[in-house]
């Protein structure tokens, strides 16, 4: 299959043998909009032509230059995708679905026949992935290409070995930007929401993971590109713990098609997040100073898990790092961020219990999956915790098929609305995971 079908690509991004491969086809880079505008056709952005000219008189996009500068001179190169042909696909996952799961696996398959489009709404370790599976499988024996897709490379790594596990026989791609591999064609490909601007018309199914994530959720340029990346026909399937509310509002109005599963695999409740009083957290914080009533719970989580504190700026955490250092001097630690060159290596080794403690950012609010764990949130009424966000950090607890009896703590000195709704949100699935009879613990 040629590496080209499916893409649209540069001429660097090429290997010689596939620009003169006789089914390219040659499409523009740029389109003028006005005597003023100029759209870009990888990214969809409209430019100002004053802003974007070169001294030569093209025009470039500075908005996807980190994909390499597209200009108005130059073309990008596409084979269109090869007619669908059934195969034999060999299906390797041996595990059970629940009664919720499979429910929501039979809409999926039953979606992508119709080729329609789903919103899965599922809570935090719901089993996402393996409610997936059916629908892959399926795609794949009708000759379909399949794209599963995430705004962040943490989650297309922990993604990957399990797609992998359940179609052992499958070539799977992996593709995204700290990657040095070349790219090459594969059916079913699991890669970060940017690197769809390189394809077009080349799936059938798209699997949006997190879909309210940053940065895909407020993107143009990354909606562009899933709308740009599938096939005229075709079945975008979108998951995620907590819908926007613009998504919510779509499906009181059924606009969009939804499957809702209130319940994890393990039938237990999601863990109610508690509250925990601390008055001037910041700036005790700042101090490396916090209250005993608040060592006294670290200590009490520690006895039980490993622990996770979030804080809402990378500015703590050396701070938090060195006051639990000097008080609990037996208990392994260490720090994480976003801008951490080590972020994926610290992960790993949390993962491995080489630690004990995990200082972190927002970074790991979502798809990352620790066993063992408790989670404290120090100052959940920053701004930096949204809704959406404190309802995925405390879903980080109690994940795992055996229970730890992990727990979930606000720290704050002023409820903010955000805790409220998030609060509320974790308790309204749990009833409505009773309700469906999902769980077991009433």
């Amino acid at each position: 299959m040629n590496n080209l079908c499916g893409r649209k690509v540069l001429a660097m991004e090429c290997q010689p043998e596939e620009i003169n491969h006789p089914a390219v086809v040659l499409l523009p880079t740029m389109k003028e909009i006005t005597d003023q505008l100029v759209q870009c056709l990888r990214c969809g952005q409209i430019q100002q032509k004053s802003k974007c000219q070169l001294p030569v008189g093209t025009y470039f996009c500075p908005s996807c230059i980190q994909l390499g500068r597209v200009s108005s001179n130059q073309s990008f190169y596409h084979i269109p995708e090869p007619k669908t042909s059934s195969r034999n696909v060999v299906f390797g996952w041996s595990g059970k679905l629940t009664t919720g799961q499979e429910k929501v696996s039979s809409e999926l398959v039953l979606s992508i026949q119709r080729q329609e489009s789903r919103l899965v709404w599922a809570v935090t370790g719901a089993g996402k992935t393996e409610m997936l599976f059916q629908s892959i499988h399926y795609a794949l024996k009708a000759g379909y290409r399949v794209g599963i897709v995430s705004p962040r490379v943490d989650v297309c790594l922990e993604l990957f070995p399990r797609i992998q596990a359940a179609f052992p026989k499958e070539e799977i791609g992996l593709l995204h930007g700290k990657q040095e591999s070349v790219y090459h064609y594969t059916y079913l490909l699991v890669c970060t929401t940017h690197q769809l601007l390189r394809f077009y018309q080349a799936f059938d199914v798209l699997i949006i993971d997190e879909v309210d994530a940053f940065p895909f959720v407020d993107d143009k340029m990354l909606h562009f590109g899933v709308a740009q990346a599938l096939k005229r026909k075709h079945s975008c399937i979108c998951l995620t713990a907590t819908p926007t509310k613009d998504q919510q509002k779509q499906i009181k109005k059924k606009k969009l098609v939804v499957s809702l599963l209130p319940a994890r695999y393990h039938r237990r409740m999601l863990p109610v997040p508690k509250k925990i009083w601390f008055n001037h957290w910041y700036e005790k914080s700042l101090k490396s100073d916090w209250p005993k009533k608040l060592i006294k719970k670290v200590r009490e989580l520690l006895k039980k898990n490993d622990l996770i504190i979030f804080c809402p700026t990378i500015q703590l955490m050396p701070y938090i790092a060195e006051l639990l250092k000097r008080l609990l001097p037996t208990y392994s630690l260490v720090t994480v961020h976003s801008k951490d060159l080590k972020r994926l290596e610290k992960v790993q080794q949390m993962r491995e219990k080489n630690y004990r403690i995990l200082i972190t950012s927002t970074i790991l609010e979502r798809g990352v999956t620790f066993d063992g764990i408790s989670v404290l949130v120090l100052g959940a009424n920053h701004r930096v915790f949204s809704t959406s966000t404190l309802v995925q950090i405390a879903g980080r607890v109690d994940r795992q098929k055996k229970y730890t009896a992990g727990e979930v703590y606000f720290i704050h000195d002023g409820q903010s609305k955000a805790m409220k709704e998030a609060i509320q949100q974790i308790q309204r699935m749990n009833q409505l995971a009773i309700i469906k009879g999902l769980v077991d613990e009433v």
